[in-house]
């Protein structure tokens, strides 16, 4: 396990996993428990912090770097120097690199999609150099693509320190010395217009999907910047247009001079492209031609450097007169007037024989030249089978000697699959078949592991928005859970499993829990029945309960302004904020009014059942008597009537009629 992870750096940094390795440092997410959010820490390789002044300039670096601030710019938010460790504190960003975006579209952007990346490259160097800074490793592998389309430019300034630590190129540098500048290949002296040289050859390798030089190695790579020029970008795809291709060969102009003076000038000329696409700017791609002859005319001629190679320089020719020619024909002439002289004396045999010697000697050459040479080229070659790699690791192949005899192998693209990464998934050319050259080079592409996703936060959101978010993000979301919750309003994310930060694939689940809103508070109802219409509102209010309409009765049993009824009966356990309507006493009608009325009361046994019981008596329609009674405490209920005759009473156990009670009041 990582030494780092866990550890809590500064009492503030809580270092969760490792996310990415570079050539002088790691970067791991972490937690900063001061402010609650996610971040990343690079933290310095080993070897590298033990050197006190590279720990010094890499701390002057990065506050540099911290002072920029710009949408298109990883943002530094803390530098640490201890005695154990230097880290650098940034944001997290949410997306992929740039070459990583490119290697999924097939190496090859659209051109209107490399301007749109391009553009937001050219405002963040812009922004740096106002501030006098230059990146000096500008690539894609630096540019980091965020899911709504928009770029940020990560590892300011640390391109400084890395040249100053390696006075030579090797290999470890092979993926940045396709994007340097011929003044960085050299070692001279440096500006801004170095960062616009890499932009146009990221530019350059967006559009037309190939690097603009290739080399087996760093210093050939290097030297090609410095003497060659690459294939115009419409030679490789006719659909770039004009005026994008004059914008790409001015950034990458082999002189400083010939390049656009600053990251605002090439801006403006990218905005006015965007704006017309058919814009001329009347910058010849022939301007870069760099090396001039002089033909046996005495003409001066333009001669460009080809792709990928070097031509020494050649040094002007003037026709001269041949006088070694002259002297050669004269001496010539002179002996064949001795050979005159001498065939005049006779035949010389010692001439004869030296001529066969030397014929002899030519036959011999020509033969050895016939067996050595020539008669191998006759012979048939043989044919030397392709190993089928598929399904093999990459570093061990490389590694396997004998599996590959005189092969070489390359690695074309890496692409997201289920097979671990670094497992070889296709081969050109293919596997068992046939080839005349014992060293041909078999290009694979091999898996770079399973589409990974960091499950994000959700928590807070809309329930609508976290389930597209999540299925954008190719995750499966069942139906969500529903609990109550104080805080967290209706219809809004309480928690989810996974948690935040966990690492996932497309197709895995994640489940929701939903709130549904605070709890409803239950209140139970009063009894308002013989109470004033005042101290029913009062009481009504206490308990969160609504009065919501009354209406006046005439009541022989209850004064006026007293409760007769109650829509909802007493004790029960209702919502608050439900509305009650009540009847409330006007007196005794007066039309009702004759022989007087007689007093009376009756007793009504309870049932045996130890619970509460409404018990409601009418005479009639007219509600006698309505009470709640634990049967628990009460085993009988008095009732108390008016009237005159004989009238008989209903009683009721919870709404069901019991028996009818009758009553003589006398004359």
């Amino acid at each position: 396990m990582d030494q780092y992870i866990g550890k809590m750096l500064d009492n503030r940094y809580e270092i969760l996993e490792l996310i990415g390795v570079g050539g002088m440092a790691k970067v791991y997410k972490a937690r900063c428990h001061r402010l609650n959010r996610l971040v990343a820490v690079k933290i310095l390789r080993d070897d590298l912090s033990q050197d006190s002044d590279f720990r010094r300039r890499f701390h002057d670096e990065s506050h540099a770097v911290a002072m920029l601030s710009h949408p298109n710019i990883m943002a530094v938010y803390d530098v640490s120097r201890s005695s154990e460790l230097e880290y650098i504190v940034m944001e997290l960003i949410d997306g992929i690199s740039l070459k990583q975006y490119m290697q999924k579209k097939g190496n090859k952007l659209n051109w209107r999609e490399a301007l749109h990346f391009i553009t937001q490259i050219v405002k963040a160097l812009g922004h740096a150099h106002s501030r006098g800074i230059i990146h000096r490793d500008i690539k894609p592998h630096n540019v980091m693509v965020l899911r709504d389309g928009s770029v940020k430019v990560t590892d300011f300034g640390i391109a400084r320190l890395i040249s100053a630590g390696h006075s030579t190129l090797t290999q470890e540098t092979l993926g940045s010395v396709h994007y340097i500048s011929p003044e960085q290949a050299r070692g001279s002296h440096i500006d801004a217009r170095s960062d616009l040289y890499s932009a146009g050859v990221v530019l350059y390798e967006m559009t037309t999907g190939r690097l603009p030089f290739e080399g087996d190695s760093p210093v050939s790579v290097a030297i090609q910047h410095i003497n060659s020029i690459p294939l115009s970008p419409r030679e490789l795809n006719a659909d770039i247009p004009e005026a994008l291709e004059a914008i790409t060969m001015k950034a990458m102009a082999p002189k400083v001079e010939d390049r656009y003076e600053s990251a605002d000038a090439m801006l403006a000329d990218l905005e006015e492209f965007r704006k017309n696409p058919n814009i001329n700017f009347e910058y010849n791609a022939n301007d870069l031609k760099i090396m001039e002859e002089t033909d046996v005319s005495g003409q001066e001629r333009t001669q460009p450097i080809s792709i990928g190679a070097l031509r020494g320089q050649r040094k002007p020719v003037t026709q001269q007169p041949n006088r070694t020619a002259e002297r050669e024909n004269r001496r010539r002439t002179e002996k064949r007037d001795d050979y005159d002289d001498y065939e005049e004396q006779g035949p010389n045999w010692p001439i004869f024989v030296a001529v066969l010697a030397i014929l002899a000697f030519t036959v011999g050459i020509m033969y050895f030249f016939y067996s050595s040479f020539i008669q191998p080229l006759l012979a048939p070659t043989p044919d030397y089978v392709i190993p089928d790699l598929s399904g093999m690791v990459y570093e061990q192949v490389v590694e396997n000697k004998e599996l590959l005899k005189e092969f070489t192998i390359t690695v074309s693209s890496e692409i997201t699959s289920e097979e671990p990464a670094g497992t070889i998934l296709r081969q050109q050319p293919e596997g068992d078949s046939t080839t005349k050259d014992p060293k041909t080079e078999i290009s694979v592409t091999v898996s770079a592991g399973p589409e990974i996703i960091s499950m994000p936060s959700v928590v807070g959101w809309e329930y609508i928005k976290a389930l597209v978010e999540l299925q954008n993000m190719g995750l499966k979301v069942p139906i969500p859970e529903y609990e109550t919750h104080e805080e967290i309003p209706s219809n809004h994310i309480i928690s989810h499993t996974p948690l935040e930060g966990t690492v996932m694939r497309p197709g895995d689940k994640v489940q929701l829990i939903v709130s549904k809103g605070p709890a409803e508070k239950l209140e139970a109802v009063p009894l308002f029945v013989g109470q004033t219409e005042e101290w029913a509102r009062n009481k009504a209010d206490l308990q969160n309960l609504v009065i919501d309409e009354v209406f006046h009765v005439w009541s022989s049993e209850y004064e006026a302004g007293v409760v007769v009824d109650q829509s909802v009966a007493a004790y029960t356990e209702v919502a608050q904020g439900t509305k009650i309507n009540l009847q409330v006493s006007k007196g005794t009608d007066p039309s009702t009014v004759g022989p007087k009325e007689q007093t009376r009361s009756f007793q009504i046994a309870l049932p045996d059942e130890g619970s509460v019981v409404q018990v409601e008596v009418r005479d009639g329609d007219k509600v006698v008597l309505n009470r709640s009674v634990d049967t628990t405490l009460d085993a009988a209920v008095t009732c108390t009537v008016t009237g005159t005759g004989v009238k008989a009473y209903q009683i009721f156990f919870n709404g069901t009629l019991i028996k009818t009670e009758t009553v003589d009041f006398g004359s």
